[in-house]
């Protein structure tokens, strides 16, 4: 029987990945979508949208599809998918792999400022500048929502989620961005300082190198925890390497 692996994807690495998978003869690959983006790229193999229904549900699809093997390739703040995924696998005893790209590092010149959470990120904000660049997503943005004396310019692939702070301009964008874009957009908009999560990765990371080169404060959130006796591999060749594609 061809190994079927399951991808819970979302990322750049998991597009990489399932092409990877699929151009294997005789293995079958499903990327699995949490339907927060309504055009999302396209995927080689076959594709599912919405969620499983918590970890039973997903520990239910996995015996009913066969499925050999997990990669949990989602992005590295989805943790409630990569939880309920650890506590699925463990229940049924599916081979899982975690990928997870290297988080960002701050360097020479660089004004960065940790936060454990959107709310700690937003705390720091009146201390550091007036006018901020949010570029954490369309969700999550009520912990900034209550900061009525910032103007905001918030930055997603598509509208953010409401409630927003009162002094909001949206600026819908998908990446990957070049660091002299990034400047102009901090210069155009007068930006004080720029506030994201630790993503990792290069297709936003030229905002750190604008920020750097402006002398701008940067607040970096954190990412969350991975669950307890899980670990991730970095890359995709390191997911591959893990997987045990043999036929059943």
């Amino acid at each position: 029987m061809s190994p079927h692996v399951l991808v819970l994807g979302g990322t750049t690495e998991a597009r990489e990945l399932a092409a990877e998978l699929a151009a294997r003869p005789g293995v079958w690959v499903t990327t699995s979508l949490a339907g927060r983006v309504s055009r999302p790229g396209a995927l080689e193999g076959d594709v599912r949208i919405g969620g499983f229904g918590g970890a039973e549900g997903l520990a239910e699809w996995l015996r009913e599809h066969g499925v050999a093997a997990v990669v949990d390739a989602t992005h590295p703040f989805a943790s409630g998918i990569t939880a309920n995924a650890a506590r699925a696998v463990a229940a049924t005893g599916v081979p899982a792999v975690v990928l997870r790209r290297p988080g960002w590092r701050p360097g020479p010149g660089d004004r960065w400022h940790s936060a454990a959470s959107l709310t700690e990120a937003a705390a720091l904000l009146p201390a550091l500048g007036r006018r901020v660049f949010l570029t954490t997503g369309r969700l999550g943005l009520a912990a900034f929502a209550h900061l009525t004396g910032l103007h905001f310019l918030v930055r997603s692939v598509e509208a953010p989620e409401p409630p927003l702070p009162p002094d909001t301009e949206v600026l819908l964008a998908r990446g990957p961005f070049t660091p002299d874009g990034e400047k102009t957009v901090l210069r155009e908009h007068r930006i004080d300082v720029l506030v994201t999560k630790d993503s990792g990765g290069g297709a936003t990371a030229a905002k750190l190198t604008a920020a750097r080169d402006l002398g701008l404060p940067v607040v970096v959130v954190r990412r969350p925890p991975l669950p307890e006796g899980v670990t991730a591999v970095p890359d995709v060749a390191s997911a591959l390497a893990r997987l045990d594609l043999s036929p059943r």
